[in-house]
């Protein structure tokens, strides 16, 4: 579809991570249980916020979608790479292939989006509180949301685009568990100078951006929080930062080292490593960060909890009357082979 007539290649080769047998069954158990873990505390957590009414603030709006561009550079990559751990034929098609990086890379892209409005709303909330009802209505929200998935999708469909119009002709092996860009440019027999540009020019543009804006939010907010009397209320100030802070640093740790450099210093082998942590373990650690770490998101879990145990009582309630009953009626027959 994207490449024509640049293309000789009908399907891609994924190396995955291990040829050992054992090292295989090793990891399909790992991500099989890591991505389940995603799936639940994703969904779980765009579930509650949606239905809880003490969840309805911008924070926690622009945290469902959080939770929701996670599970969908999760679901773009593992569902595959499970299957490749199961069978011989580690081939993926090319269309697959330019689907699973355009998903990954719109979700990816939209995160880093993400992460900076949430900033930008700790700003308003710490440092403008007065005017936070204004500020951060719900058109406006709602407006930045679009605006994030928007950019992804610029970005999505550029690196797509110009990837899968070069020519792949030597090799259709790719040393990767899933369709990334540094591999797939690296395999390509095409002059790459374009491509290796273009996604520098928009790493750089997503990193500096979105950490200029954040960091600058950060500084205003130290500020503040600095200014505040009692340490009581500088902590409780912080404390609704400190997830975001966390988020943040896992996140753009590991991109900045996958995409902010030149392509002589890439590693693919060592990039693997690096992909499975912003892969799989960033998408499952997201929803624990910000459950553990939010009270409102931990009373509101007990809340839904309790109510659901207190539930599954009433419905079980008449099986086990019913059942100890049956058990007093058994006891009370006679001993029909010994009477007394």
């Amino acid at each position: 579809m994207f490449g024509g007539n640049h293309t000789s290649v009908a399907e891609f080769i994924l190396m995955g991570l291990t040829d050992n047998t054992w090292m295989k069954i090793a990891c399909f158990m790992t991500f099989l249980g890591m991505y389940l873990v995603t799936l639940v505390g994703n969904l779980g957590m765009i579930l509650l916020i949606w239905v809880d009414p003490r969840l309805r603030s911008p924070m926690y709006f622009f945290i469902s979608h959080l939770s929701l561009v996670d599970l969908g550079y999760s679901s773009a990559v593992t569902p595959h790479m499970l299957s490749d751990f199961l069978r011989k034929d580690k081939s993926i098609s090319f269309s697959s292939c330019a689907t699973q990086m355009y998903f990954f890379v719109i979700s990816a892209s939209t995160e880093c989006y993400l992460l900076a409005a949430m900033a930008y709303d700790r700003y308003v909330a710490i440092c403008n509180p007065l005017l936070y009802a204004v500020t951060m209505s719900p058109k406006i929200c709602g407006q930045l949301v679009i605006g994030c998935y928007l950019m992804g999708f610029v970005n999505a469909t550029t690196q797509t685009i110009l990837t899968f119009c070069l020519s792949f002709c030597a090799s259709n092996v790719i040393n990767h568990f899933f369709c990334d860009l540094p591999p797939l440019l690296e395999l390509s027999c095409s002059d790459t100078h374009v491509n290796e540009t273009v996604l520098l020019l928009f790493a750089i543009f997503l990193g500096v951006f979105t950490s200029v804006e954040i960091l600058l939010s950060y500084i205003y907010i130290l500020a503040t929080i600095l200014r505040i009397g009692s340490a009581e209320g500088r902590h409780k100030a912080f404390s609704t930062c400190t997830s975001h802070l966390a988020a943040v640093t896992i996140f753009y740790g590991t991109t900045v080292f996958m995409y902010v450099r030149p392509s002589s210093s890439y590693s693919l082998d060592s990039d693997k490593v690096t992909s499975v942590f912003y892969t799989a373990v960033i998408p499952m650690l997201n929803p624990m960060i910000y459950s553990l770490r939010n009270k409102e998101v931990k009373n509101a879990m007990n809340s839904y909890w309790r109510q659901s145990c207190k539930v599954v009582e009433s419905a079980l309630m008449p099986l086990t009357q019913a059942l100890v009953e049956k058990i007093r009626l058994l006891n009370r027959e006679p001993d029909k082979e010994n009477p007394s």
